[in-house]
């Protein structure tokens, strides 16, 4: 299944919906220049990984550059409503200590109400 990208805002933060397969090729080219731009309008940006199935290490690779265009760029990428099958290949990757992630879109959010 291909990656589908929708994009919203709430309160100023830009919601990315990714449904699909995070995968190394054309999928992760479109995941990153999507959220390249978006990064150059907002610095806020939460990834909501819900319906994704499956990241390999091509996605992987893309999701560590994005968060790392984001701090450079003196913004954010959080990660929310993780698979169980995502949320565990984070955790094998150690890359849980490196992203901020959230049960729900809506903890996603509020710890950016909070840390403004």
């Amino acid at each position: 299944m291909q990656l589908k990208l929708s994009t919203r805002t709430v309160d100023d933060i830009l919601i990315v919906d990714c449904a699909g397969r995070i995968v190394f090729g054309e999928e992760s080219a479109e995941l990153r220049e999507s959220v390249k731009k978006l990064i150059a309008q907002s610095g806020r940006i939460v990834l909501n990984l819900a319906g994704v199935s499956y990241i390999d290490s091509g996605g992987l690779g893309t999701l560590v550059a994005l968060y790392t265009t984001a701090r450079n760029a003196g913004g954010s990428i959080k990660l929310a409503n993780l698979t169980e099958r995502v949320g565990d290949l984070l955790q094998v990757t150690k890359l849980l200590t490196v992203f901020e992630v959230f049960d729900s879109e809506k903890g996603a959010l509020e710890s950016f109400r909070t840390a403004a």
